[in-house]
């Protein structure tokens, strides 16, 4: 949960880098939210089969909206790509999978044009 936070903490930074494990485990506490929202917006009868969302899901997608960007930016970062990459998935099909693939690998070792390597900083800060 608090990787949760720290991405929305960081509303709408685009500058930095950001870990696997931050990107990650903000795209599953996000994805059971919008499903658990969902399930909210059938029972109360909010949910549009035709577009997907409902009342509650809609507002919280919006208000996520600039986080999961930011964070997908410094995702792209870590791996030493400047954060425009994000728009490769406007292109169907094929662009969410490379932008997928992209965003699963591993950290570029050490500083990167975009800042130090937050995993060696986590660690320094934990074993000084």
């Amino acid at each position: 949960m608090n990787w949760y936070l720290e991405v929305l903490r960081n509303y709408a930074v685009f500058t930095g880098r950001a870990r696997r494990k931050e990107y990650w485990y903000y795209f599953l506490i996000n994805f059971l939210i919008i499903t658990a929202l969902l399930l909210i917006d059938n029972m109360l009868g909010t949910l549009d089969p035709e577009a997907g969302m409902g009342l509650l899901s809609g507002i919280y997608a919006l208000a996520v909206l600039i986080p999961g960007i930011a964070v997908a930016v410094r995702r792209l970062h870590d791996t030493d790509r400047t954060g425009w990459w994000v728009l490769i998935a406007l292109i169907p099909i094929v662009g969410p999978i490379i932008l997928i693939f992209f965003l699963i690998q591993d950290s570029t070792a050490g500083d990167n044009r975009f800042g130090p390597n937050p995993k060696a900083v986590e660690t320094e800060i934990k074993h000084p």
